[in-house]
């Protein structure tokens, strides 16, 4: 008899259901929230399913890998594909969704998701926690913006040097004209010095991150590819031979155009903005230094200035975002270096 799983992970415990090939249940139950916990409640039951499945969520990836790791066939699958299927059941519980999840098994009517490497995982960790610390310096500095504001005091605008040191000096002298803004002024004070010394930290592991690794060193010879970009794409393609064709990061990142094809109509709309965000607004960064900052002449930068006039500059940077993520992932599968003179082809 072959026997299929689904889990359905909360923070504190898995609910668990088995069913046989006919769809029947075999054992429901729930185990604590961990990769021992899970072969624990199977072994107990002497079960050992062909597929057990679970949604991607907060949990997941830790799970999986312990879980491969005790030598479980256990699969990570698109929650929110999932969720389609499992909504169409009559009753919403963690009972219903894990024999949902078990149907889709056996069915195997599923989208498996990658799980990353736990160093693809730090260095996500790394780039985000840049990420964040600039947004709460951000969020700080327009807080104070908008509280001088309201007695009169309109702070100019500053640029990056020594920590944005300007910004800070420019709150000590607001601080002078009234005590309780000397209270306020020494407190943002005190918080906006931490963020930048601790921002400035982050770009320092970040730069000696990519450069102790080849393959970002090999990313970053492509015109307006930095650290950031590098070590972010590195970090969430992880494995380059997910990918059969290189021109599928596009589609992968949401650069490319979606599509509508029905009878006799056909026609392609805006981009599709699937996949991370984050690291398709660092490809637009990157897309926009190759048509304005960077002086070098190359193959790339020639294309995407003469698209910048017959397109628009928008358009020519979403265009130079996805050229630039096909050729990170070409000189990445090639071992490469890029050259100026003669782009590499995708």
């Amino acid at each position: 008899m072959t026997y299929y799983a689904g889990l359905d992970v909360s923070l504190k415990e898995v609910s668990i259901c088995v069913i046989d090939d006919d769809g029947e249940v075999v054992a429901q139950g729930t185990a604590p929230a961990d990769p021992e916990g899970v072969a624990g409640w199977f072994k107990n039951r002497s079960l050992a399913p062909k597929r057990i499945v679970h949604e991607s969520g907060q949990l997941s990836i830790w799970l999986q890998r312990g879980m491969i790791q005790l030598g479980l066939p256990a699969i990570c699958i698109d929650a929110s594909k999932a969720h389609k299927s499992l909504s169409a059941r009559l009753n919403k519980s963690d009972k219903a969704d894990a024999e949902g999840l078990a149907q889709l098994a056996r069915m195997n009517w599923f989208t498996p998701v990658h799980i990353r490497s736990e160093e693809s995982d730090r260095l996500r960790a790394l780039v985000g926690g840049r990420e964040r610390m600039i947004r709460l310096r951000k969020d700080l500095e327009g807080h104070i913006r908008g509280v001088l504001k309201a007695f009169g005091i309109r702070m100019t605008g500053v640029g990056q040097a020594q920590q944005r040191q300007g910004f800070r000096d420019q709150l000590a002298a607001a601080g002078e004209t009234d005590p309780v803004l000397r209270t306020i002024a020494d407190g943002f004070i005190a918080a906006h010095t931490t963020l930048c010394k601790a921002t400035a930290d982050f770009d320092r592991a970040l730069k000696a991150k990519s450069k102790s690794n080849p393959i970002t060193r090999r990313l970053m010879t492509i015109p307006g590819v930095g650290p950031i970009v590098s070590l972010s794409f590195v970090a969430l393609v992880d494995d380059p031979d997910r990918f059969s064709k290189t021109s599928d990061v596009g589609a992968f990142l949401g650069l490319t155009p979606r599509r509508h094809q029905s009878g006799e109509m056909d026609w392609s709309g805006r981009v599709s903005k699937c996949g991370d965000p984050t690291m398709r607004g660092l490809l637009f960064e990157a897309g926009s230094c190759v048509i304005r900052q960077v002086k070098r002449f190359s193959t790339l930068k020639s294309w995407a200035v003469r698209l910048a006039g017959r397109r628009g500059f928008r358009k020519a940077a979403v265009a130079t975002a996805r050229k630039i993520a096909v050729l990170m992932l070409t000189l990445w599968k090639s071992e490469t270096d890029y050259r100026w003179t003669q782009e590499a082809t995708a």
